[in-house]
């Protein structure tokens, strides 16, 4: 390119120096040939640097977008091992979960299996107790209440009134009970002593808890030395006037208030025993 323009400016010298105007005129047209041909190549110059710059910056672009992807690749590639530990995680907490609710549906499986032998073990015992003591007697109830049976019985078959010694009538009744309470020497058997809600003091008694104890305890004595009960198993209870079947407003009423219950049930400290061996035997 320099060659050209040295050229291009020493040729007028030349010409008028050393060549003919023929000559001259030859040159002057090689030069301007080569002018243009100086002209086009700096056209097709400044093109291909525009090109160039134009290339660079795409190129530039694209390696931004390569460096993205490939932050954006190694970004996933991450979130999707992390993403594996915490499915592992979760799966295993999952597990984890299920087997503790296996194990609790286990043992209310066998809480229930122990209390359906505790209801099935009670209703003998009321089939037991009604075929002693008799289902015809309107003075006796026996039933299942929360779970333990109750005898329910009145007033006149075990007493006088206003008196806590018990009849010979009584006696009868009460041998039946002992065979049950003395066939099951796992039970309890607690006699509650009720009351009407008529005040009584006198000489022996203070008041109607006072006379629902001193039954109870009457009838424990009878269980014990005449029955052969062992002692262990009974507990007296004077429930007073304060829990009556019905109100005691007229004198029907107070004669059902008037009763001795007994109550034949598993011993509690027994039954929690038979349910932690139960909750042990589930965790080994």
């Amino acid at each position: 390119m320099r060659k050209v323009l040295v050229l291009a400016a020493t040729i007028p010298f030349v010409l008028t120096s050393c060549v003919s105007k023929k000559k001259f005129t030859a040159l002057e047209a090689q030069q301007k040939e080569t002018q243009d041909l100086l002209n086009s190549a700096t056209v097709k110059l400044n093109s291909c640097l525009s090109e160039k710059d134009l290339l660079n910056a795409e190129r530039s672009s694209l390696m931004s977008q390569l460096d993205y992807l490939k932050k954006n690749n190694s970004d996933l590639i991450n979130s999707s091992k992390e993403m594996t530990v915490l499915t592992t995680k979760g799966a295993q907490n999952l597990e984890k979960s299920l087997e503790s609710l296996r194990e609790k549906d286990l043992k209310i499986t066998r809480l229930q299996d122990a209390l359906t032998k505790k209801d099935s073990v009670t209703l003998a015992l009321v089939t037991s107790l009604k075929r002693e003591v008799g289902i015809d007697d309107p003075d006796i109830n026996i039933n299942v209440e929360k779970g333990v049976v109750m005898i329910s019985i009145a007033d006149n078959l075990l007493f006088k009134s206003g008196s806590y010694d018990v009849n010979l009538k009584a006696k009868s009744v009460l041998a039946k009970v002992a065979k049950v309470v003395n066939s099951k020497p796992d039970f309890e058997c607690m006699v509650e002593g009720h009351t009407d809600n008529v005040p009584i003091k006198n000489s022996v008694l203070l008041d109607n808890w006072d006379l629902s104890v001193k039954r109870s305890t009457s009838i424990v004595r009878v269980l014990q030395n005449d029955l052969g009960v062992n002692p262990k198993q009974l507990i007296p209870a004077g429930r007073s006037s304060f829990i009556p079947l019905v109100e005691n407003d007229t004198a029907e009423n107070r004669a059902k208030n008037r009763r001795t219950r007994i109550i034949i049930m598993p011993k509690i400290d027994q039954f929690y025993d038979m349910l932690e061996k139960e909750m042990k035997t589930l965790s080994k």
